[in-house]
This record gives C-alpha cells, sequence and structure tokens, in this order.
C-alpha cells in the first residue's frame, strides 16, 4: 500500500510532466531548492502545507487532488495543464497567478454541480 507522501510524490510528477515544467523550474517559482522538490516528489519527504498550496497555485489545482489517486484527478490536471517551452521565471509566477483563476472557476462549477444534484 502506498504512503501519502508516495501518492502526492506520483501526483507532483504527473502534473509537472503534464505542464512541461522541469523540477528546477518549479522549485525556483515557488522559492525552495529542487533537492527538498525532488523530495516531495520522490515521495521521501513530507511536504508542508505552505509548499503544497504554492504547487497547487502553480499548476492550477486544489491542493486536496494532489491526495487522490482516481480519474478525477487526471482530469482536473488537465484542465490546466499547458505547456511551454523556454520560459523566465517571471513568468512561471505569472502563470501561477493565471492558473489560480482557472482553478477558482473549476472550484465554483463544482460547488454549482453538487448543489444541483
Amino acid at each position: 500500500m502506498k504512503t501519502i507522501n508516495q501518492i502526492v510524490g506520483e501526483n507532483l510528477k504527473k502534473i509537472r510532466e503534464l505542464s512541461g515544467f522541469t523540477q528546477e523550474q518549479v522549485a525556483k517559482s515557488i522559492a525552495i531548492e529542487r533537492s527538498a522538490y525532488s523530495n516531495y516528489e520522490g515521495g521521501t519527504r513530507e511536504i508542508p502545507y505552505t509548499v503544497l498550496e504554492n504547487i497547487s497555485n502553480l499548476f492550477g489545482c486544489e491542493p486536496f487532488i494532489l491526495f487522490e489517486e482516481n480519474i478525477q484527478t487526471d482530469n482536473e490536471i488537465m484542465a490546466t495543464a499547458f505547456r511551454i517551452s523556454d520560459i523566465e521565471d517571471n513568468d512561471l509566477k505569472e502563470i501561477a497567478k493565471f492558473k489560480d483563476i482557472v482553478k477558482s472557476y473549476l472550484k465554483m462549477e463544482r460547488i454549482i454541480r453538487d448543489e444541483t444534484e
């Protein structure tokens, strides 16, 4: 059975690859060392909530999504993932802001859907 750290790590890797980012780009954009990010992605270290929140903003997903193992996780990730090459650190910060808007929209859609069911 997988640990929570392993599940989160696998999801971090999946979403990072879907987004076309390197570990170095993600680590720089959230102001941590690449080695720390690598440990989170490898499932060998528990990720602090503040880091989890910053990563979820960058990737445009709710933090809880990173703890799940299901097809909905893939759909949620794909809704905000897009590939970019040759981007600067400032660009990643702007992308994170944009994805936060998309994340909020998806959350509102989910709330509306749940209320109408």
